[in-house]
């Protein structure tokens, strides 16, 4: 057996095989699927300060090779998820960590500090980059000052390790991985998914309630292990991949490209049971290549 171990920020994630928040609820819906501790961690799906109620449906729309939603961030708010859900997960064997998202960043600073009180959360992934919300969300994602401005607010507010989600749809995704890094955080996920739509044609309608949406599944694998090979290139921080990656030749792919985790999204919906697969095809992966430790093989795709 290979050492599967890899550092995020002052986490030590016992293999790089994660879960994407908005695609594993809260891990509880997976459990009776797989054995949770025999992941790297779970990003719990998106909290905000305030409860939100989402989007109007229709907000999910399959695609060729993959889907598009505009869930819109529905959650019953940081207070509910300390009360209610954390006493729940804090004792599961692995690495809970809360997906925070806000409309300002005093928003965001207010629930990254929420957070913070829970002893058994040990790291918030900062959602700047979700496309399906009015307010806030992308919004600060896709300028290096906007993204700078909420990763200062929140580093103020909160002491434990950062990861912050980045957004796809922007010009250079290194700038906005810098800036963030300049600010404090500990590492960067991405990508984030690329704004879509689909349109009925026997409606003559658009097929989501807000038009547009997140595309996310095989088809952007692609536009995500190119960004994650810039990023991994342009920050010292360490890089979380994620986007379309189904299988554990897909995860290899994106630790080769300079990851020190991967995240898996969407391909939880086909297969619940894909991300323990993945942890196994990653292990049999360096035992058949030589490979004594998951970290001989990060990065070294020249």
């Amino acid at each position: 057996m290979a050492d599967l171990s890899t550092h995020i920020g002052a986490l030590r994630l016992k293999n790089p095989v994660m879960t994407a928040s908005g695609t594993f609820g809260y891990g509880l819906e997976y459990a009776d699927f797989i054995d949770l501790s025999q992941l790297g961690g779970i990003i719990v799906k998106g909290t905000t300060l305030a409860p939100r109620q989402g989007n109007p449906y229709p907000r999910m729309a399959e695609t060729p090779q993959g889907m598009l939603n505009c869930v819109g961030l529905q959650n019953n708010g940081v207070d509910y998820f300390a009360q209610h859900i954390y006493p729940q997960i804090k004792d599961i064997d692995t690495h809970m960590i809360v997906n925070v998202s806000g409309s300002s960043p005093e928003d965001y600073a207010a629930c990254a500090a929420r957070v913070n009180a829970l002893e058994r959360i040990p790291a918030i992934e900062l959602n700047i980059s979700c496309p399906n919300v009015h307010d806030g969300g992308m919004a600060f994602g896709v300028s290096t000052k906007g993204a700078a401005s909420v990763v200062k607010a929140v580093r103020k507010a909160y002491d434990k390790t950062l990861i912050v989600k980045l957004s796809p749809n922007v010009t250079d995704i290194t700038e906005i991985a810098r800036a963030v890094e300049d600010e404090g955080a500990d590492s960067v996920s991405l990508i984030n998914t690329l704004m879509g739509m689909s349109i009925d044609s026997e409606r003559r309608k658009r097929t989501l309630s807000i038009g547009t949406g997140g595309l996310s599944g095989p088809c952007v694998k692609p536009i995500a292990l190119r960004m994650v090979y810039q990023v991994a290139r342009a920050v010292r921080i360490p890089v979380i991949g994620l986007g379309g990656i189904s299988n554990a030749a897909d995860a290899v792919e994106f630790l080769l490209a300079g990851a020190s985790a991967i995240q898996i999204g969407t391909m939880n919906f086909v297969d619940p049971t894909v991300s323990v697969k993945v942890v196994q095809g990653i292990n049999d992966y360096l035992d058949r290549h030589g490979f004594q430790t998951v970290q001989d093989i990060i990065g070294i795709v020249e």
